[in-house]
């Protein structure tokens, strides 16, 4: 499947460093990357493409778009992995509600994603994935799976059967997340999963492939026709496409579990590596007047209406950067319109003086200390509020130099991904 643009990426003198990140399953922060590799790796989960991308959704990617950034800065040469969840239940049902076939749903909506993603300057994946041209893989992996004792056949009347992953054999399963059984429980069947399952050996064990029902889609395979589970996908995408083990897992913190804990079990299963990824990092949830944003809720702001209503892509970035990438906050119509007035504050005093002839950062060595403020604030588990605050005080300082302007556009365009008008 086909990813979008890549934006440029303004090369600056010197080198960043390797930003220390915050690992929801060790609750402290590490090194995003190995010292002494000189590549960097990341999978983070994509869309289920039913409806457009709202706050949540571009909070998240601008938070790991930040990180890939300050990996190019420090030298790292990024492979990016992530995956589109084209086939599954939600999408399904919207598309027999609207009518619409679901493949053509799932590629409209996927289009509409690449480009509010190309409109706020997010770095691609190398590999953008769909699920439907990878299901035969998947149900290999299965496959795999349940020859090793890691999964188990579920019988299904007229069809079948089901295969399920049977966690009793990860003996490492839950050291992800870290939760007692009844949370576990609880968040498994609020988040897609199906504890009552008759068949079933253990209330969590995730489907791995669902059997060919009437009017749902589905692929022949080695496990007969059916179709993938959720969290095989991102298994099967991540030990591919990066190998394993890789950097960062990342997403949302409501797929820490048990969408995150699943997957890393399931490469356990896969690969005998019993540390599949070095870091699980996960963003906080935007909300709406309190509550999460989501679409089954429909309290939604996305980003095509606001980019439609005139809000420059560049001021709804730098918005959701402004803040702290781990906190749960409120998108308010205040905090676009602070973005807005900062993005043409830092217009209009970076275009004082013309940048034509000189090298970047000559005379004026406040410049070069805000450069360094921004990449040591991003360092620190992607500071941004911080990288922000030291752009702020340097246009504040007074009338910069031609050389200076070359170097502080650059690092907003390269470190912030924000491009100024």
């Amino acid at each position: 499947m086909r990813s979008w643009p890549r934006p440029e990426i303004p090369l600056l003198p010197g080198k960043g460093q390797i930003p220390a990140i915050h690992d929801s399953a060790l609750g402290e922060k590490v090194a995003s990357a190995q010292p002494d590799a000189t590549t960097a790796t990341i999978y983070v989960c994509g869309i289920t493409p039913y409806d457009a991308a709202h706050m949540g959704h571009a909070a998240t990617y601008l938070a790991f778009d930040l990180l890939i950034r300050a990996w190019i800065d420090a030298g790292r040469q990024v492979t990016y992995a992530q995956c589109v969840t084209d086939v599954d239940d939600p999408l399904l049902e919207r598309a027999e509600q609207t009518g619409q076939d679901w493949r053509e749903l799932a590629e409209e909506q996927t289009e509409v994603f690449r480009r509010e993603m190309a409109s706020l300057h997010l770095v691609p994946p190398d590999h953008y994935v769909a699920v439907a041209d990878i299901a035969e893989q998947i149900a290999q992996a299965g496959l795999v799976l349940q020859e090793s004792g890691w999964a188990y056949p579920v019988p299904v009347d007229d069809a079948g059967p089901d295969l399920y992953a049977d966690l009793s054999a990860d003996q490492l399963f839950g050291q992800v997340a870290h939760l007692d059984a009844k949370t576990m429980d609880e968040l498994f069947a609020e988040r897609g999963g199906d504890p009552d399952r008759v068949g079933k050996r253990h209330r969590l064990d995730p489907l791995l492939w669902r059997a060919r029902r009437p009017g749902e889609p589905w692929w022949d395979s080695p496990l007969g026709q059916g179709r993938p589970g959720w969290h095989i996908e991102c298994s099967v995408i991540a030990a591919s496409r990066l190998g394993v083990p890789f950097d960062i897992q990342g997403g949302g913190k409501d797929l820490f579990f048990p969408h995150h804990e699943m997957s890393i079990s399931h490469l356990r299963g896969l690969t005998g590596v019993a540390s599949p990824v070095g870091a699980h990092v996960h963003t906080g949830v935007i909300g709406l007047d309190g509550t999460k944003m989501s679409k089954s809720l429909g309290n939604l702001v996305l980003v095509s209406d606001l980019v439609a209503a005139g809000s420059p892509p560049a001021a709804i970035r730098l918005a959701l950067i402004s803040q702290h990438y781990r906190l749960d906050r409120d998108w308010t119509d205040t905090l676009l319109a602070e973005a807005t007035q900062r993005l043409a504050a830092w217009s209009e005093g970076l275009a004082a003086a013309s940048d034509e002839g000189v090298d970047v950062g000559e005379g004026d060595p406040q410049a070069v200390a805000t450069l360094e403020r921004m990449r040591t604030a991003l360092a620190d588990d992607l500071d941004s509020p911080a990288a922000i605050a030291a752009v702020d005080e340097y246009v504040a300082s007074g009338p910069p130099t031609p050389g200076g302007v070359a170097l502080v556009r650059g690092a907003i365009g390269g470190l912030l991904g924000v491009e100024l008008g």
